[in-house]
């Protein structure tokens, strides 16, 4: 007598999930492929390549010399206004990108996504990871722009890999957000432009943070960028003074952030097969 053949059933997961942080490592593999495939895709067949990374910021630069440098006079901590400038536009450009790219990943390989299972979170963090590359290339061209200006980096410069960490995860945050709510709602990818622009003026890129009264700061400190911008001008320059209050609710604002981004995308996950 044959024992009776086993069935699974497979039942879509109701109300909020667990995160399972382990499947993650397990495909970490395919993260590896996908950050790799998102580099050859973001400069094939593209006259100047990898100079985009440094196009986009310097010419940025420039822009904001002429206009705030030059004839606004806005202050800057002491330092020539392009390299002021520059630092900022440095992290800020990574992830302005990253958070683009990312937003819009999801809809972008539908069709992947459609036809095989991996944990989906996987696609967003490919695009946070992949724009490291352009953030190297332009923090050399930034090391350039010292050396002509004849400044030395502080011993601080060995903490920028953490402001970077910073601005990657509040990217990464935002991004699982919005690439959700993409998923869903189609417009959501014309508000991401828009969105950017407006966070630029509410980060310290183009003026300095010492503008800010001290008593709103902390409130200030609510845009994790602002936390970033501030935090790589002092890693390199030592100025302006170190970001304590402000840093500090920044980090904690990039950790509700990255923990509310991931369990609202795992909520909607099982849907994005469906209605991607």
């Amino acid at each position: 007598m044959t024992a009776p053949a086993r069935v699974t059933v497979i039942r879509p997961s109701a109300g909020w999930v667990p995160l399972r942080l382990r499947e993650l490592w397990d495909y970490r593999e395919l993260l590896f492929f996908f950050v790799w495939r998102d580099v050859k895709v973001r400069y094939k067949q593209t006259a100047l390549g990898a100079a985009w990374a440094v196009i986009q910021p310097f010419f940025t630069m420039v822009v904001f010399s002429i206009f705030f440098g030059r004839l606004a006079k806005v202050p800057s901590d002491g330092l020539p206004y392009s390299v002021f400038a520059y630092s900022a536009l440095v992290p800020w450009t990574y992830f302005a990108t990253s958070l683009t790219q990312s937003s819009n990943s999801l809809v972008e390989h539908s069709r992947l996504i459609t036809k095989v299972y991996f944990p989906r979170v996987l696609v967003p963090a490919a695009a946070i990871v992949a724009g490291l590359l352009d953030l190297v290339i332009a923090f050399v061209v930034l090391l350039g722009i010292l050396f002509y200006h004849g400044i030395v980096p502080t011993a601080a410069v060995l903490t920028l890999p953490l402001f970077v960490l910073l601005a990657s995860l509040t990217a990464f945050g935002v991004g699982l957000w919005l690439s959700a709510l993409n998923v869903q709602y189609r417009d959501v990818r014309y508000t991401i432009p828009f969105l950017v622009q407006l966070w630029l003026f509410a980060t310290p890129v183009a003026y300095s943070s010492s503008l800010v009264p001290e008593r709103w700061r902390p409130l200030y400190g609510l845009n994790p960028m602002a936390g970033v911008v501030d935090g790589f001008r002092w890693a390199l320059f030592g100025r302006p003074a170190a970001p304590g209050p402000l840093l500090a609710v920044s980090v904690a604002s990039v950790i509700v952030l990255v923990i509310s981004g991931l369990f609202y995308f795992r909520r909607m996950e099982r849907t994005f097969a469906d209605v991607v």
